[in-house]
Order: structure tokens, then C-alpha cells, then sequence
């Protein structure tokens, strides 16, 4: 009987998953949300079609209200181009609990597009772009691993290094 017992509860576990919250994964990530700005143009930050979220490109704005601006392979290097695509990973994930309330909603990051201000020759965009990915499988676990692309760019809105855009699929 209690072998039956520890059996269903590994087997509850197992599927509910042994992910913890995750406001407590970006607690322990250091990782603090911060208030999404106003867009810059005329459209919306987030759009939601049924259970999916459409954010809008959005840049790497650091916690003082600035923005990673420069061309990777010139101004910055790979390293320089991933840390600013964390921080846009951040801005996205500030827009997405604004949007939905709760990021414990999201059933998976389905597709991303990253967009690196890069020199014609600079060929490490998925480098640059492991920032942003790092970021939501540190915070969603398997949800968190997504479809990308990952592409350079000649020039991007206001000089930013990187403008990253995804599509999300939430509960409900």
C-alpha cells in the first residue's frame, strides 16, 4: 500500500512538473521585472489572439531607463551583444506579465525573432541571440525552449544593438 502511495505521488509530481514558480526562478536570477515604457510609434506592445501573445520588438533597455546602442563586430563585441540580449529578454518578460497578469500562465515560448545591429561580416548572431534563450529556459524550463532566428541587421530603431521579438502561448 505505501509502495502504491509513493508511486502516485511520484507520478503526481512527474506531471505537474518539478518547476517552482516563476517569480522565484527570477528571484534567484537576480532578474528584477521592471515597468514596460510607452511604444515609441504608432503600436501596441503586446497583442492577444486566442491562447497567443504577440510581443512586439522590443530593445535592450538597461535598469536605468537607457538602451544598449551599437553594432556588434564594431562597438560591441559577441559577449557585449548577448548581455544586451538578456536584458531585452527582461523587457520582454516585463511586457508579458503587464499583458497577462501571471507568468506562471505561460504554457510555452513557441517562436522568437532576433535581430542584431551588426558590421557585414559579424556571423555570430546565434551567439548574441543564446542571451535572450538563456534567459527564458532559466526561467520556463522546457516551456522556455523555443523556435528562433536569428538574423543581423544594417541598422535597427534608435541604434539599439538588438531587437528581439516572441510569440507566447498562455493558459486560459
Amino acid at each position: 500500500m505505501a509502495r502504491n502511495v509513493i508511486l502516485f505521488l511520484f507520478i503526481l509530481v512527474a506531471q505537474v512538473g518539478w518547476s517552482q514558480d516563476v517569480y522565484q526562478k527570477l528571484k534567484e536570477a537576480n532578474i528584477t521585472l521592471t515597468a514596460p515604457g510607452k511604444p515609441v510609434a504608432n503600436y501596441v506592445k503586446a497583442v492577444r489572439s486566442g491562447n497567443l501573445i504577440f510581443l512586439a520588438g522590443h530593445g535592450p533597455a538597461k535598469p536605468d531607463g537607457t538602451y544598449v546602442l551599437g553594432k556588434v563586430g564594431r562597438d560591441l563585441t559577441t559577449a557585449q551583444g548577448a548581455d544586451a540580449a538578456k536584458l531585452t529578454a527582461i523587457s520582454l518578460l516585463s511586457t508579458l506579465h503587464a499583458e497577462i497578469g501571471d507568468l506562471n500562465k505561460v504554457k510555452r515560448i513557441v517562436k522568437v525573432l532576433g535581430m542584431v545591429n551588426c558590421t557585414e561580416q559579424f556571423t555570430e548572431q546565434p551567439q548574441v541571440m543564446n542571451g535572450f534563450s538563456d534567459v527564458m529556459v532559466l526561467v520556463f524550463g522546457e516551456k522556455g525552449k523555443h523556435a528562433r532566428s536569428a538574423v543581423g541587421m544594417h541598422a535597427l530603431p534608435l541604434g539599439f544593438a538588438v531587437e528581439i521579438e516572441m510569440i507566447v502561448e498562455v493558459e486560459d
